[in-house]
């Protein structure tokens, strides 16, 4: 019904002028807001258009969500209390919170810890009591990246999620066991979103196809390598996908989109890799463990991985120079020289060349001998100086630059090696209290083999000077 016809009503044209001018400024002023909003959606991002609004229209995460996930039951028996959702981008944290908030008729509000404070959290809880008193009903406070909090923003929160005034969940890419509070973190339940598989992935991609508040009403087709191509350079993430499908789409001709359309809306799937979180410790710590392991293809691909996702080459040179020396040691003397040599390079010639001198150590180092004999040794070492304090240097090993302190004993007794045969000494160099310790035991591989051979030599040239 138009506007003017509002005046043909029985009703209205008993108003006076004045109501019925009134009437049809408000009607107006609604359906100017209704169609900004109608027009707001339809100009939103795919990724956002396509969010979930049921519990069912979610994909992926059954542990949680299928017919016996702990989460669905939770939700369905509307026993939800507040919660940590950690997972990689692109999962679904905010449409699941979304989704709880309206499953569960409560008062969504979503928050950016990267934006708002205490100051807001405040304002947030004090509407949210507002809710629960006069209306009976129960705010959900959605924290988008609570890792961002620092510890007194995170303690603001714990009285009004303990006394129920607000439902939290708060979103999280990192580790909540490092960046959310003990105290907050016994409060909340910890929910591990995984990335989609490819199939949740095509599914999502054929959704948005068809849907009408999707591509739907564009009446496209897409070739099925297409659809294969896209859920596989996601890497899990719905919204890189979505992302790439949406410029795919307008840039189709014919109506069709192919796989090389595709292609060039990618162009290249971001890595998960940032250099200031978790991910970063996970990616170093696979390439220790592979080069440790004496596997040199997957120590190249994860040096591959940090390369691509634009690690600090000198970085990686560093942590390549302290695994020739903790890993390696004197099994192979030269793994330390050529990962320092590497080091120069790099810093020398930079990048992208500085991947293959990169390259020639992480292979070396490798296939190279292993021995962490070196390293046990100074650890245990500095064990036994903590444990043991600062034993007294023996007279004889003690420096005498006067006639007094050599009066004294200092320097006395004192062995000069370069004096003996085969430079065997028999006296002892460790304080008296710890005579006889052992802190370096060569492995029986590599150039440590002649070490053991030599240690043990000279161990019985000194039982026969005795």
């Amino acid at each position: 019904m138009a506007i003017n016809d509002l005046q043909h009503l029985p009703l209205v044209r008993q108003m006076p002028l004045c109501y019925y001018s009134v009437l049809t400024s408000n009607l107006l002023v609604k359906m100017d807001l209704f169609s900004s909003a109608t027009s707001a959606k339809a100009q939103a991002p795919l990724a956002e258009r396509m969010r979930p609004r049921r519990l069912d229209e979610m994909v992926g995460q059954q542990h949680l969500l299928g017919a016996e996930g702990i989460l669905r039951r939770l939700i369905e028996q509307d026993q939800f209390s507040s919660a940590i959702f950690w997972g990689p981008p692109g999962t679904g944290k905010t449409t699941l919170a979304r989704v709880i908030a309206q499953t569960t008729s409560s008062h969504f509000v979503a928050f950016s810890a990267v934006l708002q404070g205490v100051k807001d959290i405040r304002e947030v809880v004090a509407k949210a009591q507002q809710e629960r008193s006069y209306y009976g009903r129960r705010t959900l406070l959605f924290i988008d990246e609570i890792h961002r909090f620092n510890k007194a923003q995170q303690d603001a929160l714990l009285p009004w999620v303990e006394n129920g005034d607000i439902i939290m969940i708060g979103a999280t890419t990192e580790n909540p066991s490092f960046e959310v509070n003990s105290a907050l973190l016994s409060r909340s339940r910890v929910f591990v979103l995984e990335p989609l598989n490819i199939n949740d992935i095509q599914k999502l991609i054929k959704r948005a196809l068809s849907a009408e508040d999707g591509l739907g009403l564009l009446r496209l087709t897409i070739e099925e390598r297409a659809v294969e191509f896209l859920a596989d350079q996601a890497h899990g993430d719905a919204r890189v996908a979505l992302n790439a499908l949406e410029i795919a789409a307008a840039t189709a001709e014919d109506k069709s989109i192919r796989h090389a359309d595709v292609v060039a809306a990618m162009q290249k799937a971001p890595l998960l890799y940032d250099k200031g979180a978790e991910e970063h410790y996970n990616v170093i710590s696979a390439f220790i463990k592979s080069m440790r392991g004496s596997d040199p293809d997957a120590a190249i691909y994860w040096l591959a991985r940090m390369i691509e996702a634009g690690e600090d080459p000198l970085f990686i040179a560093r942590r390549i120079v302290i695994f020739a020396a903790e890993d390696v040691g004197n099994a192979d003397p030269r793994a330390l020289q050529l990962a320092v040599a590497a080091q120069q390079a790099v810093h020398f010639i930079g990048m992208p060349e500085g991947r293959i001198p990169l390259a020639q150590a992480v292979t070396y180092l490798a296939t190279a001998p292993k021995s962490n004999a070196a390293y046990i040794a100074v650890a245990e070492a500095q064990q036994e100086v903590r444990q043991s304090g600062a034993l007294p240097v023996p007279l004889h090993l003690r420096n005498a630059p006067t006639g007094l302190m050599k009066e004294l004993g200092y320097g006395k007794d004192y062995q000069y090696a370069h004096n003996h045969k085969d430079s065997v000494v028999t006296h002892e160099h460790l304080p008296e209290a710890i005579f006889g310790s052992k802190y370096y035991r060569p492995h029986d591989s590599g150039y440590e083999k002649t070490i053991c051979e030599r240690l043990a030599w000279w161990a019985e040239q000194r039982k026969s000077k005795d």
